[in-house]
């Protein structure tokens, strides 16, 4: 019979990992509300420009994914992710001191760079102490920190920028990454065997279910198997498609509800924070049948088609009826978010451990990628157009091809 194992992981982990995680997402995601608030007029930047520094975090982000998530895998998680947090604090914290173009390129490139390995690791340490029946739920709660910091962040940055200016705002959100570096090398313990907190009985206990979980995974002997495997070179093209839709979202939402006449960067922090209140109800929902059923897919491609019908109907609106137009994008990120924590608890059921790592880091990249190529092209088409319409079939088009691959993904004993 198995023994239970101690609830207290869950307060002793998943609490940290989520503060580290929302930090990271909080220097990547609060661009969009700096360069529609002063940033764009003050260094001079035009539309093209402002799509490639959009885009450039994720370009860096993407060469370093696999080098990180194999670090992490064998080496420490723990010491990359605080390298790691200093350094991005600090890049973001730049941000606000910067005085020209060239400076600002360097600065975002770099930023993606230090965060690419953030998410794999993540992935990697809560595999080392959550079960495949929890996974999801604790996969979730990292994720969360993406749409909570953004809904806070949104509704911060509106007022940071509107009193302080959009450097400021750099300034003050970059600093807590540096501070909070040396909490998380203080608190959070990277294997049972190194907690603490835990008694022998409970760290034993821990470390056999997880290798029994492990007999149950076809063996696979390398990085170049694997990475051949369908079902990882379905789940990189999946991952590249929706993190297109995902980024090319949450990067322009703010200009999206800006370009409305008389709409203040106040307001538009409000209402830019609605989509993620909905994602977090439905990132919950999601995860919890996810480990409930054990059936991953089912609660994967249902939403991203509900993304997809929302882009559309948000384009069919053609700008007439504004909030109808709204309610179909708060809808439409809503959806976008609440499937991660079942996708990346089917990333780590399909592979052994030897090489869940690498195989992390390389579908994380192609996302990576999908983000740079979704934030490029969203502002190229809305400076090629004049318009946002154009986008959002372009969103569209991508999370409904997301959506049907996951249909024919791989289940893990077919794996090969």
């Amino acid at each position: 019979m198995l023994r239970p194992l101690p609830q207290i992981r869950w307060y002793r982990i998943i609490p940290i990992a989520f503060i580290t995680y929302s930090l990271a997402y909080l220097d990547r995601a609060n661009f969009g509300f700096a360069a529609a608030g002063g940033m764009n007029e003050d260094l001079h930047i035009s539309k093209a420009t402002t799509s490639l520094l959009s885009s450039l975090f994720f370009l860096g982000y993407f060469f370093f994914q696999i080098p990180g998530a194999h670090y992490a895998s064998h080496k420490s998680a723990k010491k990359l992710i605080f390298v790691s947090l200093i350094l991005w604090g600090s890049l973001a914290a730049a941000t606000g001191m910067v005085s020209n173009v060239p400076s600002l390129i360097v600065i975002r490139f770099m930023l993606g760079v230090v965060e690419s390995a953030v998410m794999p690791s993540m992935l990697i340490l809560l595999s080392q102490w959550f079960t495949k029946e929890e996974r999801s739920r604790a996969n979730t709660f990292l994720i969360l920190g993406n749409p909570v910091t953004v809904l806070w962040m949104s509704v911060l940055s509106g007022y940071l920028i509107e009193s302080l200016g959009w450097r400021w705002m750099f300034i003050i959100q970059g600093v807590p990454g540096i501070i909070w570096a040396f909490v998380w090398w203080k608190m959070i313990a990277e294997t049972p065997r190194e907690a603490t907190w835990l008694s022998e009985e409970e760290k034993v206990a821990i470390e056999q279910r997880l290798q029994k979980e492990q007999e149950s995974i076809k063996p696979v002997k390398n990085y170049g198997q694997a990475f051949r495997s369908k079902a990882v070179i379905l789940l990189c093209v999946h991952y590249f498609l929706w993190s297109l839709g995902v980024y090319g979202f949450v990067m322009w939402l703010p200009s999206i509800i800006k370009s409305r006449q008389d709409m203040d960067i106040i307001t538009t922090g409000w209402l830019s924070a609605v989509p993620y209140i909905l994602a977090i109800v439905g990132m919950f929902g999601a995860s919890y049948y996810s480990d409930k059923t054990q059936n991953r897919k089912l609660f994967i491609w249902p939403f991203l088609l509900i993304a997809a019908v929302s882009f559309v109907g948000a384009y069919a609106m053609k700008g007439e009826f504004f909030w109808l137009s709204y309610a179909l994008l708060v809808l439409a990120g809503g959806a976008l978010y609440a499937p991660y924590g079942p996708f990346f608890a089917l990333l780590t059921e399909l592979l052994p451990k030897n090489v869940v790592g690498g195989a992390i880091g390389l579908v994380n990249s192609m996302g990576a990628l999908g983000s740079f190529v979704g934030a490029y092209l969203v502002g190229y088409l809305n400076g090629l157009t004049g318009s946002f319409y154009a986008s959002y079939i372009l969103l569209a088009f991508a999370v409904l091809v997301a959506s049907l691959l996951t249909l024919v993904v791989s289940k893990p004993r077919q794996l090969g």
